[in-house]
């Protein structure tokens, strides 16, 4: 049982009131000196991490955990939770109303994935008449032409009279990419397919490599 610190730094420390708090406690305990004290991730809540703490044997840690030691308490972290708890500092809660403790953690959960507005709900149904006729024409008249540049148009979505479009290839990031969305493509949709009255682009072009949108920088 060794203490691997990821890049030199803890994983998980205890504030000195926390550790007098975590201490007493295990005096309740069978065995009190073979335990120590297992924090683990155990699922996430908004954009923080839950946590689950209880003590263990201090043997059972396997080669993977983290393990420190620190005033004769071994902290343990296993394995699976210790990329999402570096640096983070075991404390008694501040909400004296609350009590018990708390962990301060840097880390937060990955943010789930955006879906576009057209992606919501289950899969578009592109089987209709007007969706087919779109496909057509992003087929045969518009994606052989911007091809030559490495572009791609295809259809997400119809609904009522609007299509949904997403741009990849050469044209995701384009910086000529509204042009040919409302000059080239949005013209041949609408002289084609009449019930279309309305383009969206629901292409993620600031992802592109010359994004013409960019996000505020901090």
């Amino acid at each position: 049982m060794t203490e691997n610190d990821p890049d030199g730094e803890s994983v998980l420390s205890v504030t000195d009131a926390a550790l007098a708090n975590v201490l007493e406690l295990r005096t309740e305990e069978s065995e009190p000196e073979s335990l120590g004290l297992w924090v683990e991730v155990d699922g996430t809540s908004g954009d923080a991490y839950t946590y689950g703490v209880w003590f263990q044997a201090t043997n059972d840690a396997a080669p993977d955990d983290w393990t420190g030691l620190q005033s004769g308490l071994t902290i343990v972290v296993p394995a699976d939770s210790v990329p999402k708890m570096v640096g983070s500092v075991l404390d008694l809660n501040r909400d004296l109303l609350a009590g018990g403790m708390s962990i301060r953690n840097p880390n937060s959960p990955p943010a789930p994935p955006q879906a576009s507005p057209a992606m919501t709900g289950p899969p578009p149904d592109l089987s209709g008449d007007v969706a087919q006729r779109v496909i057509q024409v992003l087929d045969h008249q518009i994606n052989p032409s911007i091809a030559a540049h490495g572009g791609r148009a295809d259809l997400v979505a119809v609904k009522d009279d609007a299509a949904y479009l997403r741009l990849s290839g050469g044209c995701a990031g384009c910086g000529m990419a509204a042009v040919t969305l409302s000059q080239g493509i949005e013209v041949a949709i609408k002289e084609s397919v009449p019930e279309i009255t309305k383009i969206v682009d629901v292409t993620d072009h600031a992802a592109g490599t010359n994004p013409y949108f960019e996000p505020a920088k901090k």
